[in-house]
């Protein structure tokens, strides 16, 4: 097998940073504004603006740049109509809620997603579903992230029911990087666990 983990393949490290700063921006200016949800709507704007122009400075896809300060745009505006502060990440909720289920579907009408992921990534486009292998390794793979969109769902609703701003402010910090980071070591220890002895590794697909 390839040397080169799920990390070198997905790099998620940088992007996983990179989307906790608006909402930690948030949860900072709405402190700062004495509960403002202006201030924190500011703060929050502001920031993801920032790490756009900096993102597109370093080559970043435009799509992924315009989607990611897309979904910072709408949160502020959720939370501009209700006037509530913990409305800022409620997208991050149902996102999480909807990407669960998304994952969980995908491995039962076996087109995992982990695989759908790393398959692009590689270039393989569908060249990874002709190997059962592969298959079977990225359905297993797949159920660690299913867990870690049930785990944030889990800790961000009733915080959320309870409006635990700060709270919300520091799970959604906590659950971001160090969460995906656990998250991508261990379903590429279940995919390397997975695959048959002798297995030539993600990049060569053993088709049948």
């Amino acid at each position: 097998m390839a040397e080169e983990s799920l990390n070198d393949v997905l790099g998620g490290r940088r992007g996983a940073i990179e989307a906790s700063l608006p909402p930690l921006a948030f949860g900072v200016g709405w402190v700062a504004g004495g509960s403002s949800v202006l201030a924190g709507v500011l703060a929050a704007l502001g920031v993801g603006g920032a790490v756009a122009v900096w993102r597109l400075s370093r080559g970043h896809r435009p799509l992924a740049v315009v989607i990611s300060l897309f979904g910072v745009c709408i949160a502020a505006l959720v939370v501009l109509r209700t006037g509530r502060a913990a409305d800022f990440f409620l997208l991050q909720l149902l996102t999480n809620a909807a990407s669960a289920l998304a994952w969980l579907v995908s491995i039962a009408v076996r087109w995992p997603l982990l695989g759908v992921i790393v398959g692009a990534a590689l270039g393989q486009r569908t060249r990874w579903r002709k190997d059962p292998a592969l298959v079977r390794a990225y359905a297993w793979g797949s159920v660690v992230w299913v867990m870690q969109y049930v785990l944030r769902v889990a800790v961000f609703l009733p915080l959320y029911a309870a409006d635990r701003v700060l709270a919300l402010t520091a799970a959604r910090v906590a659950l971001t990087w160090p969460l995906v980071a656990a998250c991508v070591a261990v379903s590429w220890w279940v995919v390397r666990r997975t695959l048959p002895a002798g297995h030539p590794g993600l990049r060569n697909p053993v088709t049948v």
